[in-house]
């Protein structure tokens, strides 16, 4: 089982703590120390192909650029790495979702994964016009999966489900090789969805006997459905060439932190209908006082991004060594995918 390495493009901003690329809209004040221009966008891409990494996570969301055009405008910045792009089914036909990555396959020559987001947050997803509600979500990403990949197959296809209808639905030509789908979720609405449609599960930075127990569960699933499946995570890293200066690093980012600031993120995330949202809050459970090492939920394992940040909100903390003990230590119970950032 071999290890695969992607980085995250920071479509959203990128800086030097921890709080200024949380999801905030600009009209607000700057939401990060460096705007994601698409210079530095570029310049981020460059190294992580240089530095031998597969692929680039590129987010969605209202907080973000969008990723298809961010990283459709970057393709020619590099040869080899693939673009990791997330999107959110509810808001786009299965039609033209597929019509879209066949496009971008073929003008990427194959440089084109997929990061399917159903969406957790109520209140964003009503931001583009979708009003239903978590399982119905799911649901319907099932049934837009398995447009897509009938689509993908070269035949037109007829679907009449409970949330999406296509009649003769195709592309110009199937896209060559089909973009692999990524899908996370926590909810028992999402694992048998992932187990059905996706090629890699994707969970966020839990303790490695969490996450083993999703990847058992998930693979139950797949078994029984008559697929295989992989398994991949998606980490902060904060490494140095010693171990106290990485939990120093990490002492600064938490000192910097507001009190106030964490209230009201709290306040968000505990609200999001997310179950892997809410798996993130019970690790730290929005406990600052706990100080940085207090907040170490398994060994390298910290959780203290999380305090103001939805998503991935933990990181591996620790000398070089360390954090690539952790790696192995998830790679041995399945996990063969890590997508990593600052």
């Amino acid at each position: 089982m071999t290890v695969t390495l992607h980085w995250f493009l920071p479509t959203s901003g990128d800086g030097r703590t921890v709080l200024e690329v949380f999801h905030r809209n600009r009209a607000h004040g700057p939401a990060a120390g460096r705007q994601p221009d698409i210079d530095y966008l570029a310049q981020v891409e460059r190294t992580a192909e240089q530095l031998g990494f597969t692929g680039v996570l590129t987010p969605t969301g209202t907080w973000c650029e969008d990723a298809w055009l961010v990283t459709a405008a970057l393709l020619r910045e590099t040869s080899r790495l693939k673009f990791l792009v997330a999107f959110r089914p509810g808001v786009i036909s299965p039609t033209l979702a597929a019509q879209m990555a066949a496009s971008y396959q073929r003008i990427s020559g194959g440089r084109l994964l997929l990061n399917v987001v159903t969406g957790g947050d109520a209140v964003e997803q009503r931001r583009f016009g979708d009003y239903h509600d978590h399982d119905q979500r799911y649901a319907r990403t099932d049934e837009f999966l398995a447009i897509v990949r009938g689509i993908w197959s070269g035949e037109p296809v007829d679907f009449d489900g409970d949330h999406l209808r296509v009649a003769g639905a195709t592309v110009l030509a199937p896209p060559d090789p089909l973009p692999e789908i990524y899908f996370g979720g926590s909810s028992p609405a999402a694992l048998p969805v992932a187990a059905r449609r996706a090629d890699v599960y994707l969970t966020w930075g839990e303790p490695p006997d969490q996450v083993a127990e999703k990847i058992a569960k998930v693979r139950t699933l797949a078994d029984a459905a008559g697929r295989s499946i992989r398994f991949g995570i998606r980490l902060h890293t904060i490494t140095r060439d010693n171990s106290a200066d990485a939990w120093a690093t990490a002492g600064r980012f938490l000192a910097a932190l507001d009190p106030a600031q964490v209230a009201g993120a709290q306040e968000q995330l505990r609200a999001s209908e997310s179950v892997g949202q809410q798996r993130m809050v019970a690790l730290h459970d929005g406990g600052l006082d706990r100080g940085v090492r207090g907040l170490e939920v398994s060994p390298n394992l910290w959780a203290g991004i999380g305090l103001v940040r939805g998503g991935a909100g933990t990181a591996l903390v620790g000398s070089h060594q360390e954090v690539a003990d952790r790696i192995e230590e998830y790679h041995a119970i399945g996990i063969e995918e890590f997508i990593a950032s600052l």
